[in-house]
């Protein structure tokens, strides 16, 4: 029999960054550019105050992503001498939800909590004994009247002139089409302007956080999981994450399946956000007895036993195994290295791997090689 390159009797993990293999298409389907959407662009002029006093009353929400507040209390500082300078400061942004009308903070979250932080009068967020340092600016000039100040160390007329000052806020509304919001994901996309730019499902979680992100993040960690990526530290950029939402997408909807790859995704987590919690248990364990089988039957690391994993290989070959957890073949083994050295699977999974023919041919051979 021939020897597939996608076969090795190697079982070794390693801690090395998940390595996924350069695919044109794929690449391709990643830089895709949106379907049309009808959206409302609203200029508003909030104060600071004004900003303030709707983030403590949850009218603002901050996505909760790895980064988080990252600007060091330099930074924060000059921040707000600019404001009490009356220098230009670049405006912030946010997608208006439409279920809650609640402000989703797409660009600025350095900027606002910079603020949030210096009216509380401490900065950052609390160590793990739950103590805070005091804000007071610093980094800035030594001359200045506000060097070493917090904010109620200001004169009243100061702290008047920064609650009044008024910080361009950009409201973002998508009108049509209704039942699609995905154009907040390729808003942050765009926006999002950070030094290091946000990878896809990095920006997923920031905006589809929810139940069903908490489910992802908690598969992520179960160990024949990691064996079967062959990787036990976790992808700093949510890698191994997009490949579990991957699955699960193509698992439930892969007969509807439609291009872009990156926008399937994106409709499956906001549609699915805070599922029934017998969803959650129902996929739990799916996943957990499908990694449980390919150890058992593939050994571990069967994807990638060399290099880079293919995601439309394992996508094909996840989805088959988790709809046929109770009819495993006792010839597994020779199916699985039949189907990686069949010319079409080949195809499959080299050209085009995220067109809709593509995609439900390759998770149909899968299937029907595997367990038919």
């Amino acid at each position: 029999m021939q020897v597939s390159p996608f076969m090795s009797t190697t079982n070794q993990l390693n801690e090395e960054e998940l390595q996924l293999q350069d695919i044109e298409s794929e690449v391709k389907d990643q830089e895709s550019s949106p379907t049309e959407y009808d959206i409302t662009i609203i200029p508003a002029d909030y104060t600071l105050w004004g900003l303030y006093d709707l983030w403590k009353n949850k009218e603002i929400i901050i996505p909760q992503f790895q980064r988080k507040y990252v600007w060091s209390i330099k930074q924060a500082s000059r921040l707000i001498e600019s404001f009490m300078m009356g220098l230009p400061i670049p405006p912030v942004f946010f997608f208006v939800q439409p279920e809650d009308q609640k402000n989703l903070v797409i660009d600025g979250m350095q900027r606002l909590h910079s603020i949030f932080y210096f009216f509380e009068g401490y900065f950052g967020e609390a160590d793990q004994a739950g103590k805070r340092s005091e804000f007071k600016l610093t980094g800035i000039n030594e001359q200045s009247r506000w060097y070493g100040k917090k904010f109620i160390d200001f004169t009243e007329g100061d702290q008047r002139k920064l609650k009044n000052t008024v910080l361009r806020s950009v409201l973002v509304k998508q009108l049509h089409p209704e039942s699609d919001l995905t154009s907040i994901y390729h808003i942050f996309e765009r926006l999002n302007t950070g030094g290091t730019s946000l990878q896809d499902q990095e920006i997923r979680d920031c905006i589809y956080e929810g139940h069903l992100s908490e489910l992802i993040s908690k598969l992520n960690k179960y160990p024949n999981w990691r064996k079967v990526l062959g990787k036990l530290k976790f992808d700093t950029r949510k890698k191994d994450e997009q490949l579990i939402l991957r699955y699960m997408s193509l698992f439930h909807n892969g007969s509807a399946y439609k291009k872009p790859m990156k926008d399937f995704l994106s409709k499956f987590m906001e549609t699915h956000r805070n599922p029934v919690p017998d969803f959650i248990s129902v996929e739990e364990k799916r996943f957990q007895d499908t990694c449980d089988l390919l150890i058992q039957k593939m050994g571990e690391r069967p994807f990638n036993p060399k290099g880079a994993l293919n995601p439309s290989i394992f996508d094909a070959i996840f989805v088959a195994f988790a709809k046929n957890l109770t009819k495993c073949p006792s010839d597994i083994k020779e199916r699985f290295e039949k189907l990686l050295t069949d010319t079409m699977f080949q195809k499959y999974t080299s050209d085009a791997t995220t067109d809709s023919e593509i995609v439900q041919s390759r998770l149909k051979l899968a299937e029907d090689t595997l367990f038919r």
